[in-house]
């Protein structure tokens, strides 16, 4: 099966979930519920989801148990995208090729839809029965809120937002990307991983290694997508991060430089997979997808 096509399976998996959340009725005001599904159901690419239910069954976890914890990771991805996408932060109108939470709802709704996303993603997690001990459903929503927090994506958006019209160089870039981005797709690999029984100390420092790649990999091919990429396939204005003279690879590095950077991050995540006793084909090809893609 083609990677377009598993991610694909992961889309209709975790949408399949959310959406059975959703249909419940909830004891809230619905134009609330309104925003708050619109916000999830956007039309993401759900690479953390993919992330979850790949590692996950290549160490044999259970998979409604990952249903779960896909829907949790994109529960606050999308919360994240929601506030981005604000007059405040970002002050996107477009997103994924629709009009952005606050342009259908108003800003207050998208804030309370981002709010209800982030806490939906630990109801949904603390409220399943796991077929893994309870020690292990407390780390993956330690895990989850550390990714999160300030020393995860929400660090790493502060640190962006210090940098804008100031020059940063590549270590710096690299901390913020590892924040902002990297964390929350870590962490996904670490909640497929924690979901399955007896995954060795190895297996997780090979994993985490791979993350911290294809974390970064992810970045710089947004960062040259902006440059390259079309906004119609893009689904949000091409050029916006240079327009918003945010700190890039390809402004440090050249878009050559940057392009070189991508594929000895994806070097450096294929050899980590290496290591592992186990078929990681599927994340292998998502590797080679992250640095290809065209959106």
């Amino acid at each position: 099966m083609l990677i377009t096509e598993q991610i694909k399976c992961a889309q209709q998996d975790v949408e399949a979930t959310l959406n059975r959340y959703f249909e419940q009725p909830l004891d809230t005001e619905q134009s609330i519920k309104q925003a708050t599904h619109y916000s999830v159901l956007n039309g993401g690419k759900r690479l953390r989801p993919f992330l979850v239910y790949a590692t996950g069954k290549m160490l044999g976890a259970n998979k409604q148990d990952l249903d779960v914890l896909a829907a949790a990771i994109e529960c606050i991805h999308s919360y994240s995208l929601v506030h981005d996408d604000l007059p405040a932060m970002d002050d996107d109108d477009l997103r994924r090729g629709r009009p952005t939470c606050h342009i259908v709802y108003g800003e207050a709704h998208a804030i309370l839809a981002g709010d209800a996303l982030q806490t939906l993603a630990f109801d949904l997690i603390a409220n399943h029965s796991f077929n893994v001990p309870a020690q292990q459903q407390l780390k993956m929503i330690a895990a989850l809120a550390k990714a999160s927090g300030i020393e995860g994506m929400v660090g790493g958006q502060a640190l962006d937002i210090a940098a804008t019209d100031k020059l940063v160089n590549l270590a710096e870039l690299e901390r913020i990307h590892k924040l902002k981005t990297g964390a929350l797709l870590n962490c996904a690999i670490t909640l497929g991983a924690l979901c399955a029984a007896g995954t060795n100390q190895q297996t997780l420092l090979q994993l985490k290694q791979f993350g911290d790649a294809i974390g970064l990999a992810f970045q710089v091919q947004d960062d040259i997508l902006d440059i390259e990429g079309d906004t119609q396939v893009l689904g949000k204005p091409q050029g916006s991060d240079v327009a918003a003279n945010k700190a890039t690879y390809p402004a440090l590095l050249g878009l050559t430089g940057a392009k070189q950077k991508a594929q000895s991050l994806l070097k450096c995540a294929l050899d980590a997979l290496a290591a592992i006793d186990a078929d990681t084909s599927e994340l292998e090809n998502l590797a080679k997808y992250i640095v290809e893609r065209d959106y």
